[in-house]
């Protein structure tokens, strides 16, 4: 759609313009054509930057697979430290279990989401660098969580 916009209103400015300079002295042509000029450089730059704002906020496919990959292996990690917990828990008996139970599903249930978020931006492609931001900081807080019910299960 902004690449249409671009070609569209040169159209438009040089068929006002040629229309304005077949009454108009040489002079007047001139800055006519000097605004014509001026105008189409304002619109190529503001071209320029937009195209610049979508690359920088788009993933590139090798860069997407990469963070995709790690993802997915710091997932497969979660489950694995999810799995050992449950089983832990079942082995103890302790009055806490059902405590731990609670923590242990919540935590299963948002590992289980981040894996929807990874495989879900694909088909939204949202802003990169926000996306990857999120889900880092998202899987930096299970990592903790996972973290402190481990150690607080040892004691």
């Amino acid at each position: 759609m902004k690449k249409i916009t671009l070609p569209v209103s040169l159209a438009v400015i040089c068929l006002a313009g040629s229309l304005l300079t077949a009454c108009l002295s040489d002079n007047q042509k001139k800055e006519a054509a000097q605004a014509k000029v001026e105008s189409a450089q304002a619109n190529l730059d503001k071209v320029k930057v937009n195209a610049a704002i979508v690359e920088q906020k788009a993933a590139t496919e090798e860069e997407l697979k990469t963070f995709k990959l790690e993802s997915e292996l710091k997932i497969k990690n979660n489950e694995v430290a999810i799995a050992a917990l449950k089983l832990k828990m079942n082995k103890s008996g302790s009055a806490l279990d059902e405590v731990y139970a609670r923590r242990i599903d919540s935590i299963e249930i948002k590992n289980k989401n981040l894996k929807t978020r990874v495989s879900d931006y694909e088909r939204t492609h949202s802003d990169w660098t926000k996306f990857k931001q999120d889900f880092n900081r998202d899987m930096d807080d299970l990592g903790r969580s996972i973290t402190k019910i481990v150690n607080s299960k040892s004691k």
